[in-house]
């Protein structure tokens, strides 16, 4: 028996992982660059951890392309 035979990640759903990982340090990097009040730390990177965080990284958990579909 094979440790990962039921194991349902591809190389897609690391592929969504690291861009979202990507993405996660790009806002924490946004963050630090911007001052205070400037646009990039109050709202330009917020967004786009949002998207790392709540969007990316989940989906690449629960996408299945093991399925004919995909």
């Amino acid at each position: 028996m094979k440790l990962f035979e039921s194991w349902h990640f591809t190389f897609y759903n690391y592929l969504i992982f690291g861009i979202g990982l990507f993405f996660i340090i790009m806002g924490y990097i946004l963050m630090y660059m911007g001052k205070v009040d400037s646009f990039l730390s109050t709202t330009l990177s917020p967004i786009i951890l949002l998207l790392g965080y709540c969007v990316l990284i989940p989906l690449s958990i629960i996408l299945n392309f093991n399925k004919k579909g995909w």
